[in-house]
């Protein structure tokens, strides 16, 4: 808004060229080996630098972090278990804590950040667990603006279109998925008419394993991934989380442990799902999927991950190129998400991708940028 058509121009080069260095680096990939040791952290290597790896980013916490929100390259909020919040500004050369007080109770799953000194953060939980807190002050200060009411209800993810539009999915209540929405940034919140919510099948729920198990593209479109059910399936609506569609993906599912956990979509139409089963050494085969048409319709990954994957997140600028991450490793798609490469066998829950490299995070507190570094 406001901007000038020369300005907008500049800024969608800039994204372009970002993923195009990124992009390039790792269709390279495959030259670095699995689970190489990562660099100390670094400015990004020029272009013609392949090989990227994750970078980590100590954090100086023992958290699980599954909440992550990438401002920019510099930029990055962390949020995560016993109430946990970080913020970096040098790129994570250093952390700070701007957790809320009194929050060490709280688990916090899910994390947007409009910019360096607002974020909507929001914890799960069984009743009154789940909350929502908002600061507008890079968490010098934080307002609660919702706390669950519902001792059936338990809250997973949040997602918003905009600066001010946004919802936050809840598991099923009385067979239908509950839904949120807030108009003023977080400010408040007010929960959904079940009328446009299809039914839930026996046994589904959402994952709050990434922060991704409620996505948006553009100022209107939105998505719900859902496992535990006899089917994983995905669910779309195209009015803000009004009314919702329910279409089935190929991903693991019949148990309680299975499903689609995360979700990306690159626009309104091309999206990606990974997911599987979660338990440590079962298989997870068909664990990513793709769409072209808004999700109403899903087709298996010809070569999808090893294994179970919690995040998936598209290159800004990028038709072709995202990752994916999970506790056993993570991969790669130059394809659009036809076929997988695993290119690190690190533990992380979720992924967020801005011009200039990707953020991950997860247990131990851990934290990494993946840029392009120098090969040897």
């Amino acid at each position: 808004m406001g901007k000038s058509i020369r300005a907008v121009r500049a800024i969608r080069a800039a994204r372009a060229a970002a993923a195009t260095v990124l992009g390039a680096a790792l269709l390279l990939a495959g030259n670095a080996p699995a689970g190489a040791a990562v660099t100390p952290a670094t400015a990004p290597a020029a272009a013609d630098a392949a090989n990227p790896a994750w970078q980590e980013r100590p954090t100086g916490s023992d958290a699980r972090f599954r909440g992550l929100a990438a401002v920019g390259r510099t930029t990055a909020w962390l949020a995560g278990s016993k109430g946990t919040v970080l913020l970096t500004r040098d790129g994570g050369s250093t952390w700070r804590n701007v957790s809320p007080p009194s929050a060490g109770a709280l688990e916090f799953r899910d994390v947007t950040a409009f910019d360096a000194r607002h974020a909507v953060v929001l914890a799960i939980g069984e009743g009154e667990a789940s909350r929502i807190l908002r600061t507008d002050d890079a968490g010098a200060t934080w307002k609660e603006s919702f706390r669950n009411p519902d001792p059936k209800a338990f809250y997973d993810c949040l997602t918003f279109f905009d600066h001010r539009h946004g919802i936050a999915l809840g598991d099923p209540v009385d067979g239908r998925f509950r839904v949120l929405a807030t108009r003023d940034g977080g400010r408040s919140w007010r929960t959904q008419p079940a009328a446009g919510m299809p039914a839930a099948l026996p046994g589904e729920a959402a994952f709050a394993a990434s922060g991704q198990c409620v996505v948006s593209s553009g100022p209107r479109d939105a998505w719900i991934a859902t496992g535990g059910g006899a089917a994983s399936r995905v669910l779309h609506s195209a009015d803000r989380g009004r009314t919702w569609h329910a279409a089935q993906a190929p991903l693991p599912a019949g148990d309680a442990a299975r499903g689609v956990f995360a979700l990306a979509f690159r626009d309104r139409t091309h999206g990606l799902a990974v997911g599987g089963d979660y338990r440590p050494g079962q298989p997870s085969p068909h664990a990513a999927a793709v769409t072209g048409d808004r999700g109403a319709s899903w087709t298996g990954a010809q070569r999808p991950p090893a294994g179970y994957r919690s995040g998936v997140a598209w290159l800004p600028g990028s038709r072709t190129t995202a990752v994916a991450v999970g506790p056993a490793g993570s991969d790669v798609t130059t394809d659009g998400g036809r076929t997988w490469r695993g290119f690190d066998t690190g533990s992380y829950d979720t992924v967020d991708c801005v011009p200039g490299g990707c953020w991950a995070a997860g247990e131990k507190g851990r934290a990494a940028l993946l840029v392009p570094r120098r090969g040897r």
